[in-house]
């Protein structure tokens, strides 16, 4: 016999279920007439343990109360199995939804869902702005926190991996790059997950936002099915909530509304973050379903092979946007006239990342606005070692506060100095971006022809003389993409895009 335990406008007691059901690992869901019901299995897993019907019953009423922050007309209540007037177990009373609606299947079916993806980030993008916030909450989302998370999912998906990709394993070499790009990104990014928890990012979220779990109905998008059983899962980054389920898109095939949710949403927040975090997130979430499906499939489940491949093609999703997110401190160096000034303009514009001048830090290092001529205004000073080296200093510092808040940057400089050189390939290391160095070259009556018809606007004072001078000094920067600016500036930056990517 089952009870209502918590709804006092139901009274009936229900004596049987319909002949369909639905298993998970942990739960059976049943559809009786308009109503699901959820039984927990009395699982004992290393992130829960329901063993005994008490900690079942939490579980049910926990369940029914964390996601009515996001569907309280789904979730209605917690019933009793009763058994000789004791209730022996319990069940999580719902509205049953139509399986038409499901977001995965529209998704599937190539339906419209852009509407239904907006008034869906709006939804969250709502909950998430009233979510819990707490110290204990911030903690789990620390950078030590986060890659601890990581690392718990390799020892599983490697155990499924071959030195030769075949139909039956996962490819080793992708499942380590993974796992080298993971490692790399968040080894340089403790400034950026610091940031994240000081502004409030962190909360109490869903925690495994799905396409199967959402349904598009005509008055909104209804989210079901948060992580009950775990705090800690639920502690999460905002953005890290929504990538969930940006993955989960994309997953199904459709990268574009994947990214157009993600637009969407972060318009709605008025979340501001890197594109690399993003790509992160996604990744890290495209792992969990790999090795949830890799768990699958050690369970030793008949479809077996299937899991597999779901987890190969989950893997080659999280390496496709690690890849997408790397970092690059790309120094476009040479002698003055060779171009290197326009040309990183150029590649900074193409991939919309910052550039830092160093004509323009020295001359704001002098207290100088970028159109006065630094030499006829602080006369040796400007060149002098101690500016230089200044100089060059701010333009390490500056490159690695944006690096290590995940953005790439682009330098502009001479570089003509073998130490300064040795420190910008350190600063790379330490903040787990990769350096790519394009050398600007033109033939000495070319640039000094640039040198004498340039404008003041450029920010520069170098002359022909000064060029000849600091050529003495300069040598080739091994590594280096030469780059020969005597082309046109399409050709040119071309080729300098090939090398950055």
């Amino acid at each position: 016999m089952i009870a209502p335990v918590d709804r006092a406008d139901d009274h009936e007691v229900m004596t049987s279920f319909a002949p369909t059901a639905v298993e998970t690992h942990i739960s059976v869901l049943f559809a009786v007439g308009d109503r699901m019901m959820k039984l927990k299995k009395p699982a004992h897993l290393s992130i829960l343990d329901w063993r005994e019907r008490p900690a079942r019953e939490r579980a049910c009423h926990r369940e029914v109360d964390l996601n009515r922050r996001l569907a309280p007309d789904v979730y209605l209540g917690v019933l009793d199995v009763v058994r000789d007037g004791r209730p022996v177990d319990h069940l999580v009373e719902m509205r049953r939804m139509p399986v038409e609606r499901r977001l995965s299947r529209l998704l599937t079916e190539g339906a419209n869902v852009s509407g239904a993806l907006g008034d869906l980030a709006c939804l969250l993008a709502r909950f998430q702005a009233e979510a819990g916030r707490s110290a204990l909450i911030d903690s789990r989302a620390t950078v030590d926190a986060v890659a601890a998370r990581w690392a718990a999912l390799f020892p599983v998906v490697r155990d499924f991996s071959g030195p030769v990709a075949s139909a039956d394993v996962l490819d080793l070499a992708i499942v380590e790059r993974v796992e080298e790009l993971s490692t790399r990104y968040l080894a340089g990014r403790r400034r950026l997950f610091d940031r994240r928890i000081a502004e409030g990012h962190i909360v109490d979220g869903h925690g495994d936002l799905m396409a199967e779990d959402i349904f598009v109905l005509d008055d909104g998008p209804r989210v079901l099915d948060c992580i009950e059983f775990s705090d800690e899962l639920r502690s999460v980054d905002v953005l890290d909530d929504v990538c969930c389920l940006a993955m989960d898109i994309e997953r199904f095939g459709s990268a574009e509304s994947a990214a157009a949710f993600l637009h969407y949403w972060a318009t709605a927040s008025g979340d501001c973050h890197p594109s690399s975090l993003a790509h992160h997130w996604i990744a890290y979430r495209a792992m969990v379903r790999a090795h949830v499906a890799c768990l699958r499939a050690e369970q030793g489940r008949t479809h077996a092979p299937d899991d597999i491949a779901e987890a190969r093609g989950l893997v080659d999703l999280a390496c496709a946007h690690l890849e997408r997110g790397r970092l690059r401190i790309v120094a476009v160096a040479g002698l003055p006239g060779t171009g290197k000034s326009t040309v990183a303009g150029a590649v900074a514009d193409a991939l919309g990342w910052p550039v830092v001048h160093s004509d323009l830090v020295r001359k704001e290092l002098l207290g100088l606005e970028p159109t006065v001529e630094a030499i006829g205004a602080r006369g040796d000073l400007a060149y002098s070692a101690v500016t230089t080296t200044r100089t060059y200093e701010t333009l390490l510092e500056r490159a690695g506060a944006v690096v290590s808040m995940g953005e790439s940057v682009v330098l502009d400089a001479t570089w003509n100095d073998p130490a300064m050189r040795e420190r910008l390939a350190a600063l790379a290391v330490v903040t787990g971006s990769e350096l790519v160095v394009l050398e600007c070259t033109a033939p000495q009556a070319v640039a000094a022809e640039r040198l004498a018809s340039r404008p003041e606007a450029t920010g520069s004072d170098a002359t022909a003389e000064v060029a000849d001078l600091m050529a003495v000094f300069t040598r080739h920067w091994d590594g280096a993409t030469v780059l020969d600016t005597t082309t046109s500036l399409d050709a040119t930056v071309a080729v300098a895009l090939d090398a950055v990517a």
